[in-house]
């Protein structure tokens, strides 16, 4: 994984999706960080992981992560993670990687099993806010 770039307000970690929907992976206002939905695909917008669900989440997280860090904030500084995954049956796997990460910070959390995602062959997707100095 490539590390992200920012321009001081925008993070782009490059991926193909970012060009084609036109966003920025974080955008950092004031003390305020909003890490957009994040699957987990490599520089070419191919899906690693495949069929591991918790793989996945722990590749979106670390993604996560170095986003925060490019735009000036860190993990401790997340006070609102969204969870999509296309399955009941992963909800746990993934919980059980969130809270490996989470486990001291406890963010508030959302988790919500949908049709799909995009790429199709994603099995989760997550979203943080931080706030830097929370």
């Amino acid at each position: 994984m490539s590390r992200p770039v920012s321009n001081g307000e925008r993070v782009s970690t490059g991926t193909p999706w970012e060009t084609i929907a036109g966003f920025s992976r974080a955008v950092r206002a004031g003390s305020l960080v909003c890490v957009s939905g994040t699957t987990a695909s490599d520089q070419q917008g191919r899906t690693v992981c495949l069929g591991d669900a918790r793989g996945q989440a722990l590749f979106i997280l670390e993604r996560i992560r170095a986003s925060l860090e490019a735009a000036g904030a860190q993990l401790s500084d997340v006070v609102r993670t969204r969870i999509y995954i296309v399955s009941y049956d992963h909800w746990e796997e993934v919980a059980r990687a969130h809270g490996e990460v989470f486990s001291d910070i406890r963010p508030a959390n959302s988790l919500v099993v949908v049709r799909s995602l995009v790429p199709s062959d994603a099995l989760v997707e997550i979203e943080a806010d931080a706030v830097v100095g929370a």
